[in-house]
């Protein structure tokens, strides 16, 4: 069982930045494919990035050049560098983990931290 917890979501005027952190359980962690999927009120949960256990990185189309993923083996942690936040970024952000390292299997999640940007 691997467990995830997230940290760091907040309130934010548009235009600026936040960092999220995720912490994993598990002694594999650097294996992992780590990602954010984040679901803003009345929508579906939606892919934000991913950092597989191979080293690649990828990004929605609408936060692509504004959030950098990137990840610490040896804390156990994933981030996500928030910049030029929009109103459209208020969500609850997730993180989850696929031990496979291929980010096809996420199998497992966080609760979930609150991102809200105002004008």
């Amino acid at each position: 069982q691997v467990q995830v917890v997230e940290s760091g979501g907040g309130w934010v005027q548009a235009g600026g930045s936040l960092r999220l952190s995720c912490a994993a359980s598990g002694r594999t962690f650097e294996k992992y494919a780590m990602g954010w999927f984040r679901q803003a009120p009345g929508k579906e949960r939606e892919f934000v990035s991913a950092f597989r256990g191979h080293g690649s990185r990828n990004y929605a189309d609408s936060v692509t050049g504004r959030f950098t993923i990137s990840r610490d083996n040896a804390k156990r942690s994933v981030y996500l560098q928030m910049n030029s936040l929009k109103l459209e970024d208020t969500a609850v952000y997730y993180c989850a983990a696929d031990p496979t390292g291929l980010g096809l299997s996420w199998d497992y999640w966080g609760r979930g931290t609150q991102v809200t940007v105002s004008s």
